[in-house]
């Protein structure tokens, strides 16, 4: 094993970032010895700084996104949009933060007073993904400084220039650099992390193959906070409607924004046979009109290249199997360059297969499945053991309804994409999902924890039963 983490821009293959392992233990004691000053200052302190991290993040905006699209291959507005996430994340944790976990008081003049205050958990390893590496892990990393913990933050190999960015924009702003430190390595380093005695907490966002993981390896450990954003294969039903274009639109953002590296993409179309010809015409003509290139090209590109060369040859073969196994093609999955991750988004048929595999098929590729009624398109909606997002798309009310109270996900949408949720609303899901600890808005609920006490200025007690007279 190399000593080194090397990261390639996925657009062109050239090296962007070299750099050594780091010292596990050495990160964790310096995260330790640092804690408990940040946990000593004031609430409004630490939120003032997390401010000024959003202040040096502006100022850098423009660098920042160039940095994000050369390391993800990601196109340069959809790079810009993620730098304004990382910035608006901020405000939006600190009013999470003073709603979700405010300080409540009851009196009671015999009783005294009981209180309910929030204390944080210590040490917090956040692990992080490629396909968002500074807005995903910085969802983590500010709701748990407000909160009082340190940062132990292991970004993805593949992205750890992005990752020793989001760092230095934290230390930059006067948020100690033992208090926000990132740990560079691969998945032994990440296991290593996980399993380590000075960690309190693990924030891990990534696929469901390493959060089962992480979930085995503490199981054991129930001192330590646990929450696990993982991945989906998520439904997008299109019922009865007659907006048949804009039904297409939101198909094709669902299943091929970020070339569908998104854990909330939409994977599976499960449209009604009456619309199926008119729909997949639709979404097909308008996939031949998605530009695939590089991040800075002119005229800009809807979708860049998947994150390497791995990633897209397990596409290509995923594709062939379902080819080969009862799929029919509607749109071609195209490699444009051997040597390099562009691929063209396709469209298969999965109708007729008789399993279909349920796994994230982690890249461009939308699997179209006809059905004949409503109480079909739950049942496969549900055919999962995911459970991210869902939409429905056309329908009446009533069917909404019912799709909503059937349908197993943590995202329900209707008439809208799966993905592109808002950081102001709690986001997870059920199953091989998450672990029922949404992030966003809710991320304050798993970066402290409450204490309840019962409080008197002076000590004052009787026993009224059970003992002698004197």
């Amino acid at each position: 094993m190399s000593n080194e983490i090397v990261s390639y821009e996925p657009a062109t293959g050239e090296e962007l970032w070299r750099g050594k392992r780091s010292d596990v233990d050495d990160v964790v004691a310096r995260a330790r010895r640092a804690w408990p000053a940040w946990a000593a200052q004031p609430l409004a302190t630490r939120m003032e700084l997390v401010r000024r991290f959003a202040n040096e993040v502006r100022k850098e905006a423009d660098k920042f996104a160039d940095l994000i699209s050369r390391e993800t291959g990601k196109p340069l507005w959809e790079s810009r949009s993620e730098v304004e996430t990382v910035v608006a994340k901020v405000e939006i944790s600190i009013r999470a933060y003073a709603e979700r976990t405010s300080q409540r008081k009851l009196d009671n003049a015999m009783q005294g007073t009981m209180a309910v205050r929030h204390k944080p958990h210590g040490v917090m390893a956040v692990l992080g993904p490629f396909n968002f590496p500074a807005h995903l892990p910085n969802g983590h990393i500010v709701p748990a400084l407000i909160a009082g913990n340190a940062i132990v933050f292991k970004p993805s190999e593949k992205t750890p220039a992005v990752g020793e960015f989001l760092c230095l924009c934290f230390n930059r702003a006067g948020i100690p650099a033992a208090v926000v430190q990132m740990l560079v390595g691969g998945p032994e380093e990440g296991q290593a992390l996980v399993a380590h005695d000075g960690i309190d907490g693990v924030l891990f966002t990534g696929s469901a193959h390493a959060g089962i993981a992480i979930n085995r390896k503490l199981a054991t450990r129930p001192d330590k906070i646990v929450a696990l954003e993982m991945g989906g294969n998520n439904p997008i039903v299109v019922w009865d409607t007659p907006k048949i274009a804009d039904a297409a639109v939101l198909v094709v953002q669902s299943a091929f924004t970020s070339a569908g590296q998104r854990c909330s993409a939409g994977r599976r179309l499960i449209v009604k046979g009456a619309l199926y010809d008119a729909l997949i015409d639709e979404v097909k003509r308008l996939a031949d009109r998605i530009i695939v290139g590089a991040p800075f090209d002119d005229p800009s590109p809807f979708m860049g290249p998947v994150i390497d060369n791995a990633a897209a040859d397990g596409l290509t073969e995923s594709f062939v199997y379902l080819l080969s196994n009862g799929g029919k093609p509607i749109k071609h999955m195209v490699r444009q360059d051997p040597k390099l991750p562009f691929l063209s988004p396709a469209i298969i048929d999965t109708t007729a297969m008789k399993e279909r595999p349920d796994v994230e098929l982690f890249g461009p590729m939308l699997q179209v499945i006809r059905v004949d009624d409503f109480d079909e398109a739950i049942a496969e909606a549900n055919n999962t053991r995911f459970g991210l997002a869902a939409s429905l798309v056309g329908g009446t009310p009533q069917e909404y309804n019912r799709f909503w109270a059937n349908v197993r996900a943590g995202i329900i949408n209707w008439n809208r994409p799966t993905n592109g949720a808002s950081s102001s609303a709690p986001f997870g899901g059920v199953g091989l999902s998450g672990n029922h600890r949404p992030a966003a808005f809710y991320a304050a609920d798993y970066c402290a924890y409450p204490v309840t006490s019962t409080e008197m200025e002076q000590p004052r007690a009787t026993i009224g039963v059970g003992l002698r007279n004197s």
